[in-house]
C-alpha cells in the first residue's frame, strides 16, 4: 500500500499524539508492506514566533521548516527512518500559473523503505520564493499525483485516541455526514475535502494496511 497521511495544525502541537503516531509508523515499517508519505502544515509554534516580532508570512515559513526537522528527530527517537523535505527544495513541488507540479524523477530517487515527510512549503514560480499552501489542497494533489491507495486524516477527538468507540460507523458519505460528527471528528483544515478518505487515530494507525478500525468517508 502507498498512502498519504495529513497531519493538521492541532495535532502537530500535541506531543502525546505525535509520539503515538511515531510508534505506529515504526510498527508499519516492520511489516514492510507500506510506502508511507506524510504531509504536514504549520502548528501553534507559528504564533509563538510571531510574538517575538516576526511578520506572519516569515513566521509561518520558519515554523514549517523547523517543524519538519523536529518531526524527523521525534520519529528517529522511536526508530522510524524518515526523509524530511520542504518541497520548495529542488522545486520538488512547485506552483506555476496556479497549477501544482510534482517532480517525479526526484521522487523516484528517494529511499522507499523510509517514511517520506513533506511540509506544505512549496516553490512559487510567480514570486520565485517558498510559499506555504493549504494542507488539504496539497494532500489531495499528492494522493492523485502519486495514485495513492488511501488518503488518511486523523480524528479531531482526543477521546478517540483513548477509548474504542464501537458506536461509530465504518463508512459514511460526506453528503450524509451529520454536523455533530464533523465538528467532533474532522479537523478544521479538511472542511474543503471532496475525495474519499480514511479517518483514523494515531493509536490504530499501526494496523495499516489493515483498515478495520478506520472510518471510510466518501
Amino acid at each position: 500500500m502507498r498512502y498519504i497521511a495529513a497531519l493538521d495544525y492541532e495535532h502537530l502541537d500535541n506531543g502525546v499524539f505525535l509520539t503515538t503516531l511515531a510508534k505506529s509508523l515504526f510498527q508499519q515499517q516492520e511489516k514492510k508492506e507500506v510506502r508511507s508519505i506524510l504531509v504536514h502544515s504549520d502548528s501553534k509554534y507559528t504564533e509563538r514566533i510571531i510574538q517575538t516580532g516576526v511578520m506572519r508570512d516569515e513566521a509561518t515559513v520558519r515554523s514549517v521548516k523547523d517543524l519538519n526537522n523536529r518531526l524527523v528527530a521525534l520519529f528517529a527517537d522511536q526508530g522510524v527512518s524518515t526523509v524530511g523535505i520542504n518541497p520548495f527544495q529542488r522545486n520538488f513541488i512547485s506552483r506555476e500559473d496556479k497549477k501544482l507540479k510534482f517532480d517525479h524523477s526526484f521522487y523516484e530517487t528517494l529511499p522507499r523503505q523510509s517514511v517520506l515527510l513533506l511540509s506544505t512549503l512549496i516553490y512559487d514560480a510567480e514570486s520565485q520564493r517558498p510559499a506555504v499552501i493549504d494542507l488539504a489542497t496539497l494532500a489531495q494533489f499528492l494522493a492523485e499525483e502519486l495514485e495513492a491507495d488511501e488518503l488518511f486524516i486523523f480524528s479531531k477527538s482526543n477521546e478517540s485516541e483513548i477509548f474504542t468507540q464501537s458506536d461509530l460507523p465504518h463508512e459514511i458519505k460526506w453528503s450524509a455526514m451529520e454536523s455533530s460528527f464533523r465538528e467532533k471528528q474532522i479537523p478544521d483544515e479538511f472542511a474543503s475535502l471532496y475525495r474519499p478518505i480514511q479517518l483514523v487515530t494515531a493509536r490504530d494507525f499501526n494496523e495499516i494496511p489493515d483498515l478495520k478500525h478506520a472510518i471510510a468517508i466518501g
